[in-house]
């Protein structure tokens, strides 16, 4: 068996996914394989996630922060520069979970920080988090990654984790917030750079140290660095990143949820309630005291179908508006009420 070292030079979030997408689906299982990457500003939310109940999304757009939908469990998190990321794959039937933690916190120690594993998917400095972890496994290989907070922006974990009061009735996963510190906290002269030599190091002492099948490690595993060139020599990376940069996989996988909105306007109070499905406006309910019944019929039939999205809503009532001059007045009101409850 043998020891593979990937680093990307990309902090495009869909493409450091992706790639752990390609090393998991694609890469031989019968190795080792050590990943590490950070990313640029990014909220990442787990599989079964709802964006709109983890995230300010229209904060995230005007700030050009990329949203993320990573294929494993686990709840929402911020990604910065100050975040190392690290992705652990094995073969199945060698798969040591604790191995992995282990690696982590031997390469901490190397840096003058004590840190230990908390419950199953955390690792702790005193009381205070600084790594979380997911895992996924297939029939012939297992896969653990996490996020060490290095000097990561903390207060913009407030600032877009800590969604809108939308009145959303959703499925799915939601985060519990836990202390944080960064590692800079316990050693000020840390960072990525440090922290990934560190790593790397510890990975290859810790298998040249263990017997696994009388299998012997040696310190000569190259460093393999990809770039956006990577994408082009390899099309099933190239696919995954596609997938990962696709609305409808950031968005439209989001579980089913409801939506109820309620305003009143000088021509009729508005108390709709939107069930939305992958993202999509599957079922509208309106309750009104506006006297254009047909105006009330005409919204239902506009929004159905229409995406869960400032532009998906703009599109369908514009066309609704043109349609029918009559009411394009009250239309537009319930445009702007709609983009404002709406955020994404």
């Amino acid at each position: 068996m043998k020891l593979r070292i990937l680093k990307s030079a990309v902090t495009n979030p869909w493409f450091n996914l992706a790639t752990e997408d390609w090393i998991f689906n694609t890469l031989d299982p019968e190795s080792h394989t050590l990943f590490l990457w950070r990313n640029s500003e990014t909220v990442v939310i787990g599989r079964s996630q709802n964006p709109w109940v983890e995230c300010k999304i229209d904060k995230m757009e005007a700030d050009d922060v990329f949203l993320a939908r990573r294929q494993s469990g686990g709840g929402a998190v911020f990604h910065d520069l100050g975040n190392t990321n690290f992705t652990f794959l094995s073969p199945k039937a060698d798969y040591d979970q604790d191995a992995n933690f282990t690696i982590i916190v031997n390469a901490l120690k190397k840096l003058g920080i004590d840190a230990e594993q908390s419950g199953r998917n955390d690792m702790q400095v005193g009381d205070k988090k600084i790594s979380g972890s997911a895992f996924k496994h297939a029939s012939d290989r297992s896969f653990h990654h996490g996020t060490l907070l290095v000097n990561a922006n903390i207060q913009k974990l407030g600032d877009y984790l800590n969604p809108h009061p939308l009145k959303l009735q959703a499925k799915g996963i939601k985060s519990v917030r836990s202390r944080v510190a960064n590692l800079v906290e316990f050693n000020e002269d840390i960072n990525h750079e440090t922290l990934s030599d560190a790593i790397i190091e510890s990975f290859c002492e810790y298998y040249r140290d263990t017997d696994y099948d009388d299998t012997t490690y040696d310190d000569t595993t190259p460093v393999e660095e990809l770039d956006r060139d990577t994408l082009a020599k390899e099309p099933s990376l190239n696919a995954y990143y596609e997938q990962m940069a696709d609305w409808n996989w950031r968005f439209g996988k989001t579980p089913e949820f409801t939506h109820h909105i309620e305003t009143r306007f000088d021509w009729g109070m508005m108390d709709m309630h939107l069930d939305v499905t992958q993202a999509q406006i599957s079922e509208v309910i309106i309750f009104s005291d506006a006297l254009n019944v047909e105006l009330i019929d005409a919204l239902k039939a506009a929004l159905t179908g229409a995406k869960y999205s400032q532009d998906g809503i703009t599109a369908r009532l514009d066309t609704l508006a043109k349609a029918h001059p009559e009411f394009a007045a009250q239309v537009s009101d319930v445009k702007e009420w709609m983009i404002g409850e709406v955020v994404g």
